[in-house]
């Protein structure tokens, strides 16, 4: 299958590289990498489904939309059995534009589902007219669950929660945790970026720590704060820079055996 980089999403949009794949008809995957991530999957030119780290379907493709970091990549020729997309990609075109402006809004409020919310200590005393789904939100808001986990706990589809999550900003009702975070992760262990940096100039030289810094900034991470849970696709993101493919199997295969996660 073959491969195209149509750069970062710093520079070109993402309609503009969906734009000719649709009107050529093709077949393949877009992968968009760097700290968020996500793939829009295309069918003679239909786009069938859509996914990032936490949605799936039509809300993953307008989230992505709203993406202006991550670098896109095209892989021709890749199928995916998944059918999260039913509607015709003209449709869904359609239906992004009228959503596009409230989306980019609540991507501003909210600009991760792992940001976590309070009862707001500035309310004020004004009698609010609150809706049954934003009772359904206002409980747990306690400081301690973040919008993905909300979402989870009440069964909800994500946009439902975003929506409902960016109406009780609007209302003043809550605000974000600040310093109060998910659960410490994981980090990786003191030898993985020396084993990785190791092992990369064995396939592509002294450029390794040049590429190793660069992939971090796309992260946005840093190695003395790496999250564990973030190392596979990090590594594999960096085996994309390996031009050779047998070196880029070789590396895999040796980073994998030396590091432990």
């Amino acid at each position: 299958m073959t491969e195209m980089v149509f750069g970062d999403l710093s520079q070109v949009r993402l309609f503009d590289v969906l734009k000719p794949l649709l009107t050529d008809k093709k077949t393949g995957k877009v992968f968009i990498k760097g700290k968020e991530e996500g793939e829009i999957c295309l069918e003679q030119g239909d786009i069938v489904h859509a996914k990032t780290s936490h949605f799936v379907g039509e809300n993953a493709f307008f989230l992505m939309m709203g993406w202006r970091t991550g670098r896109v990549v095209f892989e021709a020729g890749a199928i995916t059995d998944q059918r999260s997309i039913p509607i015709p990609s003209e449709q869904l075109i359609l239906n992004w534009a009228s959503r596009k402006e409230e989306f980019e809004k609540i991507k501003e409020a909210i600009p991760s589902p792992q940001v976590i919310f309070r009862l707001s200590l500035k309310m004020g005393g004004e009698e609010k007219h609150i809706t049954a789904d934003q009772w359904s939100v206002l409980a747990l808001c306690n400081g301690t669950k973040t919008v993905f986990e909300i979402a989870q706990s009440l069964g909800w589809e994500e946009y439902r929660t975003l929506k409902t999550v960016y109406q009780l900003i609007q209302m003043g009702l809550i605000e974000k945790a600040e310093g109060r975070g998910p659960v410490s992760k994981k980090l990786v262990k003191e030898d993985f970026f020396p084993l990785l940096e190791l092992e990369l100039k064995r396939a592509v030289g002294p450029v390794a720590p040049f590429l190793i810094d660069d992939k971090l900034a796309e992260f946005d991470e840093k190695k003395e704060s790496f999250p564990q849970d973030r190392a596979l696709p990090f590594i594999e993101a960096l085996s994309e820079e390996i031009p050779n493919p047998t070196k880029r199997n070789e590396f895999l295969k040796r980073i994998m055996k030396l590091v432990s996660f």
